[in-house]
């Protein structure tokens, strides 16, 4: 059985490199592992010895990696607990040095593309599935350039005040979630994930999309920004109908202009509820289906878009929302614009 060894610099300080939760020592797991450790004058050595190791690519070794159990991420396929082996810390360059693996299903979980793919077909290498188109348009490395410059901005035809505006009401609703645990689901190029990253509020963000070059653009923008960069922020691939996440182990949801892009919106309500803890908030914004009293060139225009996209009255997002088990729904409308609001029972 093989030995690795892993060695921390004595000028490198222990709680920097503590993990945020405690280390599994001497307990059997389905994988096997155990962790004696040992303190000595040169510093902290970690001993791993494993018949079926954590998957880590090479360039990912740092000399602090210790193995933990993830506190947060879920296995998609079986929502058991990923392993988690690399540097402590909840932050963009801790978990890209880090390897993560499901105890139970003994799926590897790759973060070495900035982001960590916590899809049900990461690591596939022939399968491909095709999306609807919806889906598909944000995956282009055009568009999620684009998203940020003109592409956002366009909705204010559509009644949608602009992301600062948006963003204050967002965090209006989501008071009861401070200090908490939030995910911006389809977080696009990140507009609103870096605005609640930054805002120093919640404990922990994370910046979630289908669209890997929405998470490649997202990091081009905060790798310019130290404060974000280094501030509890996870950039996360996944499926909003099959989250990575435990059952009531989010405080708060976001999904900014997002519902008509799903394509089930019912399954991903019906997921962002199993997240949610008690009391835990989901907001959204999307666009309202167009009264028939709007302007012919704006009907036109949407009936046109619906090819892609799916509009909802007020009555059922309401409805839909409801039905998906979450109390408490409220709404604001502003033109074809709506922000709604629903809590977990």
């Amino acid at each position: 059985m093989a030995t690795a060894t892993f060695a921390v610099s004595p000028s490198l300080s222990l709680n920097h490199h503590r993990s945020l939760v405690p280390i599994q020592r001497g307990v059997s797991l389905n994988s096997k592992i155990r962790v004696p450790t040992r303190f000595s004058s040169n510093g902290y050595t970690s001993r791993i010895r494993a018949t079926s190791a954590v998957a880590v690519e090479p360039e990912l070794r740092t000399p602090a990696q210790v193995v933990t159990e993830a506190e947060l991420f879920a296995c998609p396929i079986c929502y058991e607990p990923l392993i988690r082996k690399g540097p402590s810390g909840f932050n963009v360059p801790a978990i890209y040095r880090s390897g993560f693996k499901c105890r139970k299903c003994n799926k590897s979980y790759s973060s070495k593309n900035i982001y960590l793919d916590l899809t049900v077909t990461s690591g596939t290498k022939e399968y491909n599935e095709s999306k609807p188109t919806g889906t598909e348009l944000f995956r282009s490395p055009v568009v999620s350039f684009l998203y940020e410059r003109g592409w956002r901005q366009s909705f204010n035809r559509g009644g949608f005040p602009g992301p600062d505006e948006e963003f204050k009401m967002a965090q209006d609703y989501f008071k009861v979630a401070e200090g908490g645990v939030l995910v911006d689901v389809s977080c696009g190029s990140g507009l609103f994930s870096r605005k609640f990253a930054k805002s120093g509020v919640y404990s922990r963000v994370i910046a979630l999309d289908f669209s890997e070059n929405m998470l490649r653009q997202c990091y081009d923008f905060i790798k310019t920004d130290e404060s974000i960069l280094s501030s509890n922020l996870a950039l996360v691939r996944a499926d909003v109908s099959r989250l990575p996440f435990f059952s009531g182990s989010v405080d708060a949801v976001h999904a900014g202009a997002a519902l008509h892009c799903w394509p089930s919106p019912s399954n991903a309500i019906a997921e962002i509820n199993r997240i949610l803890r008690s009391g835990g908030i989901f907001v959204g914004t999307t666009f309202l289906r167009v009264n028939p009293s709007a302007p012919p060139i704006l009907r036109a225009l949407q009936q046109s878009a619906t090819r892609t996209y799916s509009f909802f009255t007020q009555e059922e997002i309401e409805d839909l929302v409801t039905t998906c088990g979450l109390i408490n729904y409220t709404s604001k409308v502003q033109g074809g614009f709506i922000m709604f609001s629903a809590q977990k029972r």
